[in-house]
């Protein structure tokens, strides 16, 4: 319940923030034609998005500018791709910027400024890996040609913006000084966004050059939130916390500990291996159900690396196929994204990236930190 309440708090500031048109400002820090400078730009940007307002999210943005800035299809289709790849990177080192990590953040399994320092540095190299490498296909040399936009810019777009961005980056700094559980700083920071949404939409109502809506944003924005998702998240979380009642999930966590514990693999070791495989996985079926199972399995005490390369790989493996993370879904849906097209195009960068970040990963535990 915490889990789903956190997530509706989110989903609503964001569509707030979006009800005044705020991320159209993004769109301002694209200023160059060149396709190259225009993927690095755009894959940063997922890549920062992600950690604060989730991949999924910051997803959804990032195509919407991009429908308004290229107009060439097949160009589309490749940087969608690799903002999919970005923005899953981007959302496995934040505590808010996946569900995954989320939930084991909630669940007390991580604690944040341990989340940041084993997965930023193995999180960025999944994401420049596979942006240096396409950033080399012919597909990206030139310049673009950017569609026209008539489109009206919101007077109050970029200050509910910051609003709204600074009170989704507020939630964790709320929960290391008071304690409480990451939904009551959620619940607060609606709260003030919404309060503030409401008298600049009244500002703008009473402003006769402006046309405004008179629907309350806040409302508006509970109309617009992705509630399938949430129901979906709630099946999910019941199923396996009904398994792990059972002692069914712990049981097969035992299994594997005992299978693996003596293996050395070159530089995997141990569960390791279990780990890298659950990537994979994330990209066949859910990451959510494997994190939840996950999270029944290990007994391990918060902050063992083994939660923070589960964190990783749940995070960034489901990028190896569309359907396999909810950024994936969503862009498939928004750009018609074919299946077999992602497999062919995307689907080796996103295994490089993840090869990469998950040796970083196991290099920086044993010999750095």
């Amino acid at each position: 319940a915490e889990i789903l309440v956190f997530l509706i708090g989110a989903m609503t500031i964001v569509e707030t923030v979006d009800f005044f048109n705020g991320f159209a400002s993004i769109k301002r820090l694209i200023k160059t034609k060149n396709k190259i400078k225009i993927l690095w730009i755009i894959c940063f940007l997922a890549f920062i998005l992600s950690a604060i307002i989730d991949n999924l999210t910051a997803t959804i943005v990032l195509i919407t500018i991009l429908q308004k800035l290229v107009s060439d299809k097949n160009l589309k289709l490749w940087y969608a791709g690799m903002i999919i790849v970005a923005a899953n990177a981007g959302g496995a080192w934040s505590p808010i910027g996946d569900i995954t990590t989320t939930m084991l953040w909630i669940g007390e399994k991580v604690s944040i400024v341990a989340l940041v320092k084993y997965l930023i540095i193995p999180s960025l190299v999944c994401m420049i890996i596979p942006t240096y490498v396409a950033s080399k296909y012919n597909v990206f040399k030139g310049e673009i040609s950017p569609p026209k936009n008539n489109e009206m810019e919101n007077p109050y777009g970029f200050k509910i913006l910051i609003i709204g961005l600074s009170s989704i980056v507020f939630v964790p700094i709320f929960k290391i000084f008071t304690g409480l559980p990451p939904y009551f700083g959620m619940m607060l920071s609606l709260a003030v966004v919404a309060t503030i949404a409401e008298f600049f939409n009244y500002s703008l109502i009473k402003n006769p050059k402006i046309q405004a809506s008179n629907h309350s944003p806040v409302h508006h924005a509970l109309t617009k939130i992705e509630m399938p998702s949430i129901l979906f998240f709630l099946g999910i979380l019941m199923a396996v916390g009904a398994l792990e009642a059972l002692g069914i999930v712990f049981g097969v966590g035992q299994w594997l500990v005992s299978t693996f514990e003596n293996v050395d693999w070159i530089l995997f070791e141990g569960l390791d291996i279990v780990v890298f495989v659950l990537g994979f996985l994330s990209a066949a079926i859910d990451n959510v159900p494997l994190v939840a199972a996950s999270m029944g399995m290990f007994g391990e005490a918060i902050d063992n690396p083994l939660w923070h390369g589960i964190a990783y790989a749940a995070g960034t493996g489901g990028s190896m196929v569309i359907i396999g993370s909810a950024a994936g879904v969503v862009a498939m849906g928004m750009e018609k994204i074919d299946f077999m097209w992602y497999i062919k195009k995307i689907a080796f960068l996103a295994f490089i990236g993840y090869l990469a970040g998950f040796i970083t990963f196991i290099l920086l535990r044993d010999y750095v930190l």
